[in-house]
């Protein structure tokens, strides 16, 4: 394989040498061959000394590589990325590392990225549909995102992953647990319940709550709130009354684009792969019991590679 700049190819570099033994004089063979004198030197001496087989195409990689990144910090990375399933910004972070020399080690060691795996699992799988428009708005509470996430409840003594998938754990499904979140466009500030429902008079009180939340936090005023186009969300006359009362303004995304409610589509993957599926719960309590803590070292200490590495309390007023 020849890289897109390269002059000549294993036959191009034998024509050189050809034309060298006919009699040509170098300068006039680079003038030729549209490539310099040093170049034509270089590959009549290689012919010279290894025949036809220094005519091949050879790797440019350095015989040496003194500040190469030792191989016991290269599995350091490999090991927490396998573990954690972040990126190079985190990652980089964590062990004192440029996000740039983290990459060149995942893509070193063939490792697939985030985009391309399952968060859960950390499976290769085909990308979903992404939009190549990204966007963030100038302030807090210009703009939230509101979603409800339905994962199964965990029966008592534990689910598959504990027990391992069988039949019998599969038979033991004991219903859903609706985790409504809110999501700030601009600092991330996340809010998340999990309410037994996803009516819409459960999703206006669920708003109204998340709004007090933000409140606390120097949100005072939310402006816009967009949402799929569920039912509970486009016909509820509650969440209506729910978002009058805000002084807000209801936008729904274009149907099957779920993309443009992307921030809080992500924090519902993020709920996914940090809090619901990290640990092998044994009860549904337990879980449940879990998710404030984590959505506080969400908004507190998490990095947000989207914020420069900071987590979203640095953007909020203070």
């Amino acid at each position: 394989m020849f890289h897109g700049s390269a002059r000549l190819t294993v036959h191009g570099r034998r024509l050189i040498v050809q034309r060298h033994q006919a009699g040509w004089k170098q300068a006039h063979i680079a003038e030729a061959m549209g490539v310099s004198r040093k170049c034509v030197k270089t590959w009549i001496d290689r012919y010279a000394a290894e025949g036809e087989s220094g005519l091949v195409t050879r790797s440019s990689r350095p015989h040496t590589s003194p500040n190469r990144t030792p191989d016991e910090v290269e599995q350091r990375v490999l090991d927490l990325r396998h573990r954690e399933r972040r990126g190079q910004d985190w990652i980089g972070l964590e062990l004192g590392l440029p996000p740039r020399t983290v990459s060149r080690i995942l893509r070193r060691h063939e490792v697939p990225y985030l985009a391309e795996c399952d968060p859960i699992t950390g499976d290769v799988i085909r990308a979903s549909r992404a939009t190549g428009v990204r966007y963030e708005r100038e302030r807090p509470g210009e703009l939230v995102h509101m979603d409800v996430k339905k994962l199964g409840k965990i029966p008592d003594g534990g689910g598959w992953r504990v027990h391992g998938r069988s039949e019998q754990v599969r038979a033991r499904g004991i219903g859903y647990d609706y985790v409504h979140s809110l999501v700030d466009d601009h600092s991330r500030l996340a809010y998340s319940e999990i309410l037994p429902d996803e009516k819409g008079s459960t999703c206006a009180a669920f708003l109204l709550r998340a709004a007090a939340y933000f409140a606390d936090h120097g949100i005072s005023r939310i402006e816009r709130v967009i949402t799929d186009n569920h039912l509970s969300y486009r016909r509820s006359r509650d969440m209506a009354a729910a978002v009058a009362a805000l002084g807000a303004t209801h936008k729904f995304i274009r149907p099957h684009c779920p993309w443009q409610n992307g921030k809080v589509e992500r924090l519902n993957r993020t709920l996914q792969a940090e809090w619901a599926y990290r640990h092998a719960f044994t009860s549904n309590e337990a879980r449940a019991a879990a998710l404030a803590a984590w959505i506080e070292h969400y908004n507190t200490e998490r990095r947000h590679s989207a914020l420069g590495g900071r987590p979203p309390i640095s953007r909020l007023p203070t």
